[in-house]
């Protein structure tokens, strides 16, 4: 089927997320293989954002698709009851890469059934029922994990569960609370944490969820003073410390985990995406042996018809063995740090560019239409402008896809690049930025 046949049939039928639907034009896909795709019509685009922030393995692994066919002809899927070997090997080899006590596993659907489940795990283990969450924060669009967010896709759900809070975290280039320095401005967001949860009663509150590195609210990279005091506060008040690892896990920031950058262990991680890098849906609720343990006599409360599906986990521990062969934990820190040097002298051809962010093979780009005053371009929720259409649309047109908002744009490209691949990457960007600059005045 030709391309027009394929898009006029995808746009009588086919509803897509976040967009009004008038407004979408999508490219179709066809195939996919390592860092690249190519669309019906033959064009090969470089998948710099690894599809959306998932195929962390990069397209078309035949190790992982041996053993999916392998898993498909013995055994898809079996009952929540009963046992599996994919599950409970997934679960252990989980339990060996993950920090400190964090050894069991709750399969779910994808990261937002992981935090609908933790969001009752913590309810129920402290009896407690706030849950604490940031501004600038995204955790998924199911019933609780889109009011646990703290960004406008929110509103629409709104007013959402109850007991749910908001705090602000450290945000260094625009700091809230005016910090001048990046040490300054993650004790100030601690000192105002510390001070919420006072006046707020520390008895009331069951949890804190967050992103140990912000995602699509524009890779907003705390200090070790800020994730070591919220874990401090968990620890004084009886409160649990759950780290949404759904988009930092699997080696994206250059760790298995995005906590481990903090020498933080929490008491519940939550993730999915990298965990089968989207060859098919699978995520995790993963606890500690405190929770492992007040759960030996007390029910937990959760449960869904896909959990641990057979083919899923067959899936993950496929994944879990390229990222040790082929050493993709290592490459991410290490060619994350060339990526970023790269995308950080953009900023001298390019006035648009206000600050350049990352840790491993995962970084953003902020726009500014003034790198002195660090004044918005298109500001938060286009207030201003609308701003990243051109410039994903340029990037298409040069053969790059990557994922933009209001003044972010999110990089994130398979744990497969070589530096060679990065350095055409950001030559395409590079190209793209100038779109951009014309648009400030």
């Amino acid at each position: 089927m030709d391309t027009k046949a394929i898009k006029e049939m995808d746009r009588a039928h086919v509803i897509y997320s976040w967009a009004a639907q008038g407004t979408v034009d999508p490219i179709i896909m066809d195939r996919a293989e390592g860092i690249y795709q190519w669309d019906t019509d033959g064009k090969r685009y470089i998948d710099f954002c690894s599809g959306l922030l998932n195929i962390n393995i990069g397209h078309g692994n035949r190790h992982v698709l041996d053993a999916m066919k392998a898993q498909a002809e013995k055994l898809c899927y079996v009952g929540t009851m009963f046992g599996s070997e994919p599950k409970a090997r997934l679960a252990k080899m989980i339990s060996e890469v993950t920090p400190g006590d964090l050894d069991y596993s709750f399969f779910t659907n994808g990261g937002a059934e992981a935090i609908e489940n933790a969001i009752k795990a913590v309810r129920m283990f402290t009896g407690r029922h706030k849950i604490y969450s940031r501004w600038r924060s995204y955790h998924g669009a199911t019933a609780g994990a889109i009011t646990l967010t703290g960004d406008p896709r929110r509103w629409a759900a709104e007013p959402g569960i109850p007991g749910a809070v908001k705090f602000f975290g450290p945000y260094p280039y625009r700091d809230p609370f005016g910090g001048k320095t990046e040490e300054e401005t993650n004790q100030k967001a601690l000192d105002a944490l510390k001070t919420q949860v006072m006046l707020d009663g520390p008895k009331t509150i069951a949890a804190i969820f967050l992103e140990p590195i912000v995602g699509t609210n524009g890779i907003i990279i705390p200090g070790k003073t800020f994730m070591q005091g919220v874990r401090q506060i968990c620890d004084e008040n009886g409160i649990l410390l759950v780290a949404d690892e759904t988009m930092a896990g699997w080696g994206r920031a250059g760790k298995w985990f995005g906590i481990e950058h903090f020498d933080v262990v929490p008491d519940i991680i939550t993730t999915a995406k990298g965990l089968t890098s989207g060859y098919v849906q699978l995520g995790a609720m993963i606890w500690n042996k405190k929770l492992w343990d007040y759960f030996q006599d007390h029910p937990f409360v959760g449960g869904l018809t896909y959990g641990g599906h057979a083919l899923g986990c067959a899936t993950g521990i496929a994944n879990i063995e390229v990222y040790r062969k082929e050493g993709l934990i290592e490459n991410s820190a290490e060619n994350g740090a060339y990526m970023l040097n790269k995308l950080e002298a953009l900023k001298e051809n390019h006035p648009c560019v206000g600050d350049v962010r990352g840790k491993g093979l995962w970084a953003a780009i902020e726009f500014t239409s003034d790198r002195a005053t660090k004044a918005p371009l298109a500001g938060f929720n286009n207030s201003i402008q609308n701003v990243a259409p051109d410039f994903v649309k340029k990037l298409a047109e040069l053969g790059l896809t990557l994922f933009a908002k209001w003044d972010f744009v999110f990089i994130a490209p398979p744990l497969i690049i070589t530096k060679e691949q990065i350095d055409d990457a950001v030559g395409i960007i590079d190209e793209a930025l100038y779109v951009v600059d014309k648009k400030i005045t």
